[in-house]
């Protein structure tokens, strides 16, 4: 599982890890203390193939595809989080990608997640409404 950002508490990550299976994350602006000095501001996974950027603030709306190629060069997919703000797109090589959130949808119609489906080197992800 990969986690955008804003766990909230150490609690609520003991019990995502709990359920499994194993949880990559990284902290975000609303997480607590203790999470924000254990968990990086931005990471890279490996999923088989393919690599994965992570981070939670992408910054401004303006220019965010072409900051994320730059920031994550070598990676497929980036996942962020912060905005709430569903985004399934692919700009030039990258998957560029926010799950919305599934618990504060904010001004958003629904609650939402992705679910990434990954074959060798290719990337699948689906938007999925709550």
């Amino acid at each position: 599982m990969l986690h955008g950002g804003d766990f909230v508490s150490v609690a609520f990550l003991g019990e995502l890890q709990a359920i499994g299976p194993p949880v990559e994350g990284i902290c975000g602006n609303m997480d607590e203390p203790a999470l924000k000095a254990s968990l990086p501001k931005q990471r890279v996974v490996e999923v088989g193939a393919v690599r994965i950027g992570m981070v939670h603030d992408a910054g401004p709306r303006a220019g965010r595809e072409a900051r994320l190629a730059a920031r994550f060069e070598d990676c497929a997919a980036v996942v962020y989080g912060h905005t709430h703000v569903p985004q399934v797109e692919q700009f030039q090589r990258l998957w560029v990608l926010n799950p919305g959130s599934p618990t504060e949808r904010r001004r958003q119609p629904a609650h939402t997640m992705l679910v990434l489906r990954i074959r060798g080197a290719r990337i699948t992800p689906e938007l999925v409404t709550l």
